[in-house]
C-alpha cells in the first residue's frame, strides 16, 4: 500500500500528485487535538490502476498539518546528513543517561535554578573526571595537573 510519502506535495498549487500522476486537491481544514488539519483526496480512484495498491475506500485522502513545511524542512536536512542523530547519540546521550542513573529517581536534591545549575555542574564535573580517570587513569591525571 502506498504511504503519504509516496505523494508528492506542491505547495504552489496546494495540491498532492499520487503516484498515478493525479492531483488530490483541498476539501477542508478541520481542527483536532489543537492541530489544523488540512483534508485532500480525488474522487478519480474508482478508475485507478492502481488503486488496489492505494486505497480499499473509495478515495484516497490525505491529511497535512498546516505546519508540516517544518517537518519536511527538518527531514529534508537529516536526509542529507543522517549522522547528526549518530554523532549525538554518541557523544551526548551515554553522559546524560549515565548522570540520570546517578541522580536516581528523586532527580535534583536541591530547589530554585541557581542551586540546580550548580548541582547540575557538579554532576558534570564529576561525570567528566571519571571518564578521564577511566581513559588515562589516575596517575597520568595526577602528571597532568600543574602543581
Amino acid at each position: 500500500m502506498f504511504v503519504k510519502a509516496d505523494f508528492t506535495y506542491d505547495a504552489e498549487r496546494d495540491v498532492y500528485v499520487c503516484p498515478a500522476g493525479d492531483e488530490l486537491i483541498y476539501r477542508y481544514t478541520t481542527e483536532e487535538r489543537g492541530l489544523q488539519l488540512r483534508r485532500y483526496w480525488i474522487n478519480q480512484c474508482q478508475t485507478c490502476p492502481l488503486r488496489s495498491k492505494c486505497t480499499t475506500g473509495t478515495e484516497r485522502r490525505i491529511t497535512r498539518w498546516e505546519r508540516e513545511e517544518l517537518v519536511d524542512a527538518a527531514r529534508q536536512r537529516l536526509s542529507r546528513d543522517p549522522d547528526p542523530m549518530t554523532l549525538r547519540r554518541c557523544t551526548v546521550e551515554h553522559p546524560f543517561g549515565t548522570i540520570k542513573a546517578w541522580m536516581g529517581p528523586t532527580h535534583f536534591l536541591t530547589r530554585r535554578l541557581k542551586n540546580v545549575r550548580t548541582e547540575m555542574a557538579l554532576n558534570v564535573l564529576a561525570y567528566n573526571i571519571k571518564r578521564i580517570v577511566a581513559l588515562i587513569g589516575i596517575r597520568r591525571l595526577m602528571d597532568a595537573i600543574p602543581g
